[in-house]
């Protein structure tokens, strides 16, 4: 890859190597894989039997928590210079890269790689109240994949254009797991719901502002890893008629009939 190899060492932070689930594959990998079988063995089996458990303030603390824990990020992002890549300069051409700017990139990918294993809690907590029609292949697929892509890319291929798609989708997730918390509350907060739709709309934004902004890369030849862009509008495509193809079913399919 010549040139893209001197890309990725600039961008690399070396001390990332070692830190926690970052020494190699089989940590993340096993994560994933007890996570899988937990879903759709272990934690079937155990319920098989048992009443749903309502977890109600489980959820309200798990689900706020992991609003601000969002939020905690998007302001790192732009109190440590992630606000930088918003500039064409930081979108289209090489910037000048310090020591300082690696340690707080790599800093803020981590928080938000650690926080992507926290949310595999979400279809957990879904198998423990039985709630089954929510375990659909778009949730599972989506928090089992996203693990395994942010943990290669913050160890092997770091950047510009992993910042900006975690940034996008770390402030999408303050409102959706606001929406979550509320929920949490219980009935008498319904009446403050009426804007679920617009979190899956907003998700869908979201993956379409990405796929925009990697195509611009390609389209104005960018300094930018072309594979890589190529990867996330790929990735980000699959995510998007994934939701796309929920929101109509839920949202319009119902409507209709």
């Amino acid at each position: 890859m010549g040139g893209y190899d001197d890309y990725y060492r600039e961008r690399t932070y070396p001390e990332v190597h070692n830190w926690l689930f970052m020494q190699g594959p089989l940590p993340v990998i096993s994560i994933v894989a007890a996570y899988l079988v937990f879903v759709f063995k272990v934690g079937p089996d155990f319920m098989a039997k048992r009443k749903p458990y309502s977890l109600q303030a489980i959820l309200v603390i798990y689900n706020l928590f992991l609003a601000l824990y969002s939020l905690f990020i998007v302001t790192k992002c732009f109190t440590e210079g992630g606000i930088n890549y918003f500039t064409y300069e930081g979108l289209c051409k090489s910037t000048v890269i310090t020591e300082d700017m690696l340690r707080k990139g790599a800093n803020i990918t981590w928080w938000y790689f650690m926080g992507k294993i926290f949310e595999l809690a979400d279809t957990v907590f879904f198998v423990l109240r039985k709630k089954h029609q929510q375990v659909t292949f778009l949730h599972v697929y989506h928090h089992s994949i996203m693990v395994l892509v942010v943990w290669y890319i913050y160890k092997y291929v770091p950047c510009e254009q992993a910042s900006v798609c975690l940034l996008i989708n770390s402030f999408v997730h303050i409102f959706m797991y606001t929406y979550y918390m509320l929920a949490a509350l219980g009935p008498r907060f319904q009446k403050y719901l009426w804007w679920k739709k617009y979190v899956t709309l907003l998700q869908l934004v979201q993956f379409s502002v990405i796929i925009t902004y990697c195509a611009c890369l390609l389209l104005f030849d960018c300094i930018h890893p072309k594979i890589v862009s190529v990867f996330f509008i790929v990735f980000e495509s699959l995510f998007w008629y994934l939701f796309a193809k929920f929101y109509y079913n839920s949202y319009i399919k119902k409507v209709k009939v």
